[in-house]
């Protein structure tokens, strides 16, 4: 299409050459012949009459020059002007797009307001908006203009930036790239796109309808998801499987239907080393994302997909790798036969951030395969839920195409993405914080730090996840309840300003206490009490502690300094040894923080 298109152009100048070398020619013998310097002979030639002009018509109607007229410089001009036209862009228009090396093209004035994708910093990556790119460079401005393009070898990285309004994205390299700089002079004639089609169609035929279909300008609005497919990389694949796997991510990534109301799609390839090969901000379009997928190129190596789903769940999420808060988390994981690695950990981990992993497993291993397959159960482990919902299996990469809109409509059912919710959004969190005379000011202090650290680490709103705090001696003072705080802003500033009480220790009450005044009774494993003490109680710790339980409270108890470790335990929910925390000194309460963080999130994920 690309060679054709600049075939055209390229034939197109030619005849323009000799169209207007032909007028010159005419013109300045015509006027010759008028003026007396020449006279045509009976065979048709023109022989001049004097030395003022040298024309001669040979044999093969060639023209030959020996002087040039005001005439001919007038041709010439004229033919400068017609064959330095720029080429009208639309805003869309991408780097690859363009044939030549090099050209002069022109921007709408339209452009600013839309939402293009940019790659680059003063070099772009061919996949960016030729002039979304001008604009971001300031070789044109909001009312558009005449920008030159120089065609260049491809890049890695391409580095974001925001300049003039516009705001260029990341990206990890790219088959070729462009750079722009401003054109000397205004052109003569722009060939505008109506022009152009005035003298290419006959003036009786209509245009024919397209035959192709809407796309929806926003993306699909039902399929709001951050979606990172995590495709096969490995040796195992081999390039012409991997060439079949890229042709099914295509025609998933159309049947999205991308766009910056619908889904946002990022990529991870699998190998010895995982590689980001583009962001969930890089693209909303899905005809950027199909061909962005069509130049991966094969990488080769172990099919190492535990490590993969690991770097996906930790890096491509975040807000500057374009996660959205609020978007539910997709995690599509292709392979091909079975992993060199152990899927256990990063599957937790994906769990635990809330991101629903799919597993779509092509070509199971053959019965005499299988004693090299390290884990027999790994697409049950790897996925969100073993229910069957998650798991998707294709008999071979021949056959995809009949798979792309059933697993298409699981990724953006929105209801069975049951990962959606986590530990980190949906708990209950209650802190009992002894504030007896044995703790001490500066030491109260530390406990406070110590439980602002753990809120920290949760997404508390009005909908997210909650915190209360009971302050006890012999008495008990609720400080604030689950729901009078809906940020973590405001959590965090009421518990640094809790004022230190003083008095004794009578624990066991605080639990009841607390019981009755923190919570509610919600789903499965929902509401947790975390018991911070540093000596021994005047009352009974077990007998609360296990109606607290049955109430579906799961206990924590962290001990300081004297505190009791059989104290301790009767508190803690089971096995006790899992939910029981002590340390010497208050200083070394910090690091405790991720343990009882870690624990909260699986003791939530066994439950939900």
């Amino acid at each position: 299409m690309k060679s054709s298109c600049f075939s055209s152009q390229l034939l197109s100048l030619k005849l323009r050459l000799h169209i207007v070398c032909v007028f010159v020619c005419a013109c300045v013998c015509a006027c010759a012949y008028l003026k007396g310097p020449v006279s045509l002979s009976s065979s048709g030639r023109l022989h001049p009459r004097n030395k003022i002009y040298f024309w001669t018509f040979g044999q093969n109607g060639q023209v030959e020059c020996a002087e040039m007229s005001l005439l001919l410089l007038t041709g010439v001009y004229f033919l400068l002007s017609w064959s330095s036209a720029t080429h009208p862009l639309t805003c869309e228009t991408r780097g690859a797009d363009l044939a030549q090396e090099t050209v002069v093209v022109s921007c709408p004035a339209d452009c600013s307001g839309r939402r293009l994708s940019v790659f680059g910093t003063d070099i772009y990556a061919a996949i960016s908006s030729v002039c979304g790119a001008a604009l971001h460079s300031g070789t044109v401005g909001v009312s558009g203009g005449v920008v030159k393009v120089e065609r260049l070898p491809g890049r890695h990285p391409y580095i974001r930036s925001f300049a003039n309004g516009i705001q260029s994205q990341a990206l990890s390299r790219w088959s070729s790239s462009f750079r722009l700089s401003e054109h000397p002079e205004q052109p003569h004639q722009i060939i505008s796109d109506a022009t152009a089609a005035a003298t290419t169609l006959p003036a009786k035929k209509a245009l024919k309808k397209s035959s192709v279909k809407k796309v929806l300008p926003g993306g699909n609005k039902d399929c709001q998801m951050d979606i990172v497919m995590v495709i096969d990389s490995s040796d195992n694949i081999g390039r012409r499987r991997f060439n079949l796997q890229k042709n099914f991510v295509s025609k998933l990534a159309a049947m999205l239907k991308v766009g910056t109301s619908g889904p946002h799609v990022g990529l991870v390839q699998a190998s010895d080393v995982p590689r980001t090969e583009f962001l969930l901000s890089n693209f909303t379009h899905s005809k950027d994302l199909q061909f962005a997928v069509k130049e991966l190129t094969h990488l080769g190596g172990h099919t190492n997909t535990g490590k993969a789903i690991m770097h996906a769940a930790q890096m491509l999420f975040t807000q500057e790798s374009g996660g959205r808060r609020g978007h539910p988390r997709v995690m599509l994981v292709l392979i091909d036969g079975w992993p060199s690695d152990d899927l256990d950990r990063a599957a937790m981990l994906a769990r635990e951030s809330g991101i629903n992993v799919f597993l779509a497993s092509v070509a199971k291993p053959a019965p005499d395969e299988l004693a090299m397959v390290r884990d027999h159960d790994f697409t049950k482990k790897a996925v969100c839920k073993d229910n069957g919902f998650f798991n998707y299996h294709i008999s071979s990469w021949f056959s995809t195409t009949k798979h792309v809109k059933p697993l298409t409509q699981r990724l953006c059912s929105l209801d069975g993405l049951l990962c959606s919710r986590t530990c980190f959004n949906s708990v209950n969190i209650g802190f009992l914080i002894d504030g007896s005379s044995s703790v001490g000011d500066p030491n109260f202090r530390l406990v406070l730090d110590f439980l602002v650290a753990i809120a920290t680490k949760f997404d508390i709103s009005d909908v997210g996840a909650h915190v209360g705090a009971v302050q006890f001696t012999y008495d008990q003072r609720l400080e604030f309840g689950m729901s009078e705080h809906t940020t973590k802003d405001g959590v965090l500033s009421a518990l640094r300003r809790i004022p230190y009480m003083s008095g004794g220790t009578a624990t066991g009450s605080a639990i009841s206490y607390a019981a009755q005044n923190l919570f509610r009774r919600t789903g499965p494993g929902r509401n947790f009490l975390i018991v911070v003490t540093d000596g021994q109680s005047y009352d009974n710790v077990g007998g609360p502690a296990l109606a607290a339980q049955n109430q579906g409270i799961t206990m924590y108890s962290v001990g300081v300094a004297w505190a009791p470790p059989d104290d301790l335990k009767s508190m803690a929910s089971a096995p006790k040894e899992s939910h029981t925390f002590f340390t010497r000194e208050f200083t070394g309460l910090a690091e405790l923080v991720d343990a009882v963080v870690r624990g909260i999130c699986h003791d939530f994920s066994i439950k939900n």
